[in-house]
């Protein structure tokens, strides 16, 4: 067993990364504690290509590791990994064996990570399942059939479909930075570090007076020609440390011709000049990081745009890529859990980006933000976690009540916020709820007091249009602002639940209101519309009746997480041994009619809800068929438990 002072440091160490970073302490100490460190010399291999996965995933605790693959006896630059960053991650899914070879590229210390306490942290803390479900789906074997295309395509040319991948690579050019740091020539060495510090940057360029490119400072030559000598080193100009000549290159390169390039030269930066020589200003850098990451088919790459942005067109090219990236994921069978922690993930960055941005333009036209706290609110499949496709916005804003003589103007305040935070997310492809229950609507935009007689009439008074209310908003969730203020609000539902008696059995009935659609088979559960005749509609006949279920059971087991569907499910059974069975099968069923919704909806440019039956292969109709059969046996449950039959409609 390690010493505490090993444990201690390496918990230390952890703490500084993602996703360790937001750990509690006592987590870390417990990760920490299971971890191996391991020292490897530059050039030994970690693993091979088809070596049988190891109980363990990685962390580069000090030093570099780059993952290649070999083409044609070549061999193939797919990533480089430096300090703070996981590899290996195949391990924690399955598979095989290894897609690609691991090598030091550098003197190294490794952290073995042991893949069953991640694995429990997975399943224990939703940001900790998003960071591995970005890692796993950034797809290492995608990136290797993309770089085994790109040498096809050089030495033999296009030859059918198979080529596709990389021909988009031939035309997608990689967005140097174009604020460069740089130093000049007769600086010292500790001047230089200190710039790469305060600028919280690997690299730094040594320029010459005309601003002309003359060699590169990295992490790598500081931690090699400085840490590594003897002698006093940091007083020394910088020009005695730099790399140099630097590999410069002009602008507009794609995707294809950087892989090459760092191929060929086996290099990780390359400076664009004006004119693509060193006797030329500097105009901008390209890393590796920038090669792989150019698709933005990544989503912390897609999140960090987000967060950068500050108009509605981004926003938009931002959703889209996550779209494509769903895409990405269906097509490589990504489990539908870390599907929707992903996108969630992005729609909360988008609402949370459109709100500060609003903020900051009101402040700007000299209306500050009101002293009292607020929260906005998502409802529907958005508060639950499901909004894989974009459909209707379901929102709602909440604050403090303010003191009397503020109240008006406080509330004018946050219904101009919202108005013009639902006009944002409208310009990014999420259309206006058609019955208005947005946040920009004044009935939707309340303070705490305000929200709390809402919830109190429908649950007092469970009439059709309350019930209704209560299937949308009793899904509320915290996406930005004070979330104490939206937990306020649900432990007040809660002892409204308890002493309206009555409500539970109402809102029980209403999730009976849609039976299983067990005669769609025989086509006669299919709709009558003239704009969807003959098409089945997934989402009130077969993910209502289970959505319905799980928020009724969740309330009266008082569950104060704000779950999914799927989470709601999985708690249930964990209160309720009876139930155990009955709720998996439940939360598998619904998780598999996400996905055949979002499938339909990305093969059809729509909100997936209508599908065809006749699209439907014959493995998705079985499915279908023990999807229905769950949904009439939690009905069942419901009826029974409630004894729904004795309430009169």
């Amino acid at each position: 067993m390690p010493s505490n002072t090993i444990v201690e440091r390496v918990a230390a160490d952890l703490a500084k990364y993602p996703p360790f970073d937001k750990l509690a302490a006592e987590v870390l100490g417990e990760l920490a504690s299971s971890v191996s460190v391991s020292y490897h010399e530059e050039g030994e291999l970690l693993f091979r290509k088809d070596d049988p996965l190891k109980g363990a995933a990685f962390m580069v605790m000090k030093g570099a590791v780059k993952l290649y693959d070999r083409i044609d006896g070549e061999e193939v630059l797919v990533d480089m990994y430096d300090e703070g960053d996981v590899f290996g991650v195949r391990a924690i899914f399955g598979g095989d064996g290894y897609l690609l070879y691991a090598q030091v590229a550098e003197e190294s210390l490794i952290y073995d990570i042991p893949v069953e306490k991640i694995k429990a942290l997975i399943a224990a803390d939703a940001g900790v399942s998003m960071f591995f479900a970005g890692e796993f789906a950034k797809s290492v074997q995608e990136i290797e059939r993309t770089l085994s295309s790109a040498f096809s395509l050089r030495r033999q040319g296009p030859t059918g479909p198979s080529c596709s991948s990389f021909l988009e690579h031939e035309t997608l050019e990689v967005k140097p930075v174009v604020n460069v740091v740089t130093c000049p020539e007769d600086i010292s060495v500790r001047e230089a570090a200190v710039i790469m510090a305060e600028c919280n940057i690997g690299s730094i360029l040594v320029v010459s007076p005309e601003g002309h490119p003359r060699g590169i400072i990295t992490d790598t030559d500081l931690r090699k020609k400085v840490v590594a000598v003897s002698g006093p080193v940091n007083e020394r100009p910088v020009r005695d440390i730099m790399s140099s000549p630097v590999y410069t290159i002009t602008g507009g390169k794609t995707v294809a011709d950087m892989v090459m390039l760092m191929v060929k030269t086996k290099l990780r930066h390359f400076c664009i000049t004006l004119d693509g020589t060193i006797d030329s200003p500097v105009r901008g850098i390209i890393s590796e990081h920038d090669i792989i990451t150019s698709e933005g088919n990544n989503p912390a790459v897609i999140m960090k745009e987000i967060m950068a942005a500050d108009d509605v067109e981004q926003f938009k090219a931002e959703r889209d890529k996550a779209e494509n990236l769903l895409g990405t994921y269906m097509g490589q069978n990504v489990a539908v859990h870390f599907m929707t922690s992903i996108i969630t993930e992005i729609n909360d960055a988008i609402i949370t980006r459109a709100i500060r941005t609003t903020i900051a333009a009101l402040q700007a036209e000299g209306r500050p933000l009101p002293s009292v706290p607020f929260s906005w609110l998502s409802l529907g499949s958005e508060g639950r976690k499901e909004q894989l496709l974009r459909t209707d916005q379901d929102n709602a804003l909440l604050y403090a009540d303010p003191a009397g003589h503020e109240r008006e103007a406080v509330r004018e305040f946050f219904l101009e916020l919202a108005r013009r935070v639902t006009g944002m997310l409208e310009g990014a492809g999420f259309v206006r709820c058609p019955a208005e229950v947005m946040a920009s609507n004044p009935k939707w935009c309340l303070p705490l007091s305000e929200w709390k007689s809402c919830f109190r009439r429908w649950i007092e008074t469970p009439e059709p249009k309350a019930v209704m209310h209560s299937t949308i908003f009793f899904d509320f969730r915290p996406v930005y602002g004070d979330a104490s203020l939206a937990g306020e609000l649900k432990r007040d539902v809660f002892d409204s639940i308890a002493r309206g008696r009555g409500f539970l059995e109402f809102f029980a009935k209403n999730a009976l209101q849609n039976p299983p659609p067990l005669g769609f088979f025989r086509n006669f559960m299919v709709e009558k519309s003239r704009d969807h005749a003959n098409e089945f509609d997934i989402k009130s006949r077969a993910m209502m009746p289970l959505a319905d279920a799980a928020r009724v059971l969740s309330y009266q087991l008082r569950i104060p997480e704000y779950f999914s569907t799927v989470e709601r499910f999985q708690r249930i059974g964990e209160l309720e041994p009876a139930l155990s069975g009955l709720s998996l099968e439940a939360a598998a069923a619904y998780e598999f009619l996400m996905k055949l919704r979002a499938l339909n909806g990305l093969e059809h440019s729509s909100s997936g809800r209508y599908i065809k039956p006749e699209s439907l292969n014959k493995l998705d109709r079985q499915m279908l068929r023990n999807v229905f059969t769950t949904i009439g046996e939690i009905q069942q449950t419901l009826n029974l438990r409630f004894q729904l039959d004795y309430i009169r409609d």
